[in-house]
Parts: C-alpha cells; structure tokens; sequence
C-alpha cells in the first residue's frame, strides 16, 4: 500500500509540474490568437545537441519557467531527433522542417523565436548559462 500510495504522489506530482507544450505549431497559433499570449517557439534536437539537452534540463524544465509559462506563453517544440528510436512522425518532421525554413533558415541548435499571434518575430535567443529568471526576463524582453 506503501508503494502504490508513493507512486501515485509521483505520478500527480509529475502531471502537476508537466508543461503545456502543444502538439503542433497549428495548435500554438491557434491558441495564441485565443489567448493573446506570445509563442515560444524551440528548435531542438533532444537526443544530440548538448546545449538544448542543458536549456531543457535548467530552463524548460524548472519550476519558475513552468510556473510562468503557465500564465503567460504558448509553447512548442520543433524537434529534430537524429537517433532511430527517438524519430518522430514523418508529418511532424515535415511541419518542423517546414517552420525552420520560416523561422530557422541557417539551422542554428537550440533556437528560441518568440512571436507574437501574427507570427511576427518579436526575439531570437539560444542557449545561456542563465538562471531560470534571467531567462524569462530575456524572453520578455522581447514582447517592449
């Protein structure tokens, strides 16, 4: 009982902490202009580029950029796994080489585009060794 009652916290912790990262740049848009909110718009590959394994793991993930997101961002990821197992849908692949032909034309790994509900470019960053909050005043800075 032990057992099943801790993986449960686990289980609701993890839910409650989960981002709201949306499954596809259509659905971002489409919430954007709903909502009024920028999008965060990521070019990663999560399986070989170290930098974006780093901007994941100390910004994405933290509980300050969860908690802000929340509140204030649409986001998506544009994910270009190189390893066979990690390959995503030949129709997602599509769309993310389709928007990195748009937004991210030189290729650059990890690439942050904020937009606003128009797809105007508001900012671009890529990774820096930022604290979480450093990084959401960066990204902010964009929307003055």
């Amino acid at each position: 009982m032990k057992k099943l009652t801790c993986i449960l916290i686990l289980l609701f912790s993890v839910l409650v902490s989960a981002q709201d990262w949306k499954e596809s740049y259509a659905q971002a848009l489409t919430f954007a202009k709903k909502e009024n909110k920028p999008i965060v718009l990521v070019f990663a590959g999560s399986d070989w580029c170290a930098p974006c394994i780093k901007l994941e793991r100390s910004i994405w993930k933290s509980s300050e950029f969860i908690q802000f997101s929340e509140r204030n961002y649409i986001l998506y990821k544009a994910d270009f796994p190189r390893k066979k197992g990690n390959q995503l849908a030949a129709e997602i692949t599509k769309k993310n080489r389709a928007l990195a032909g748009t937004f991210n034309p030189n290729g650059h790994f990890p690439l942050v585009v904020v937009l606003n509900s128009k797809e105007e470019v508001l900012g671009k960053i890529g990774y820096k060794k930022l604290s979480p909050n450093q990084y959401i005043s960066l990204l902010n800075s964009f929307m003055k």
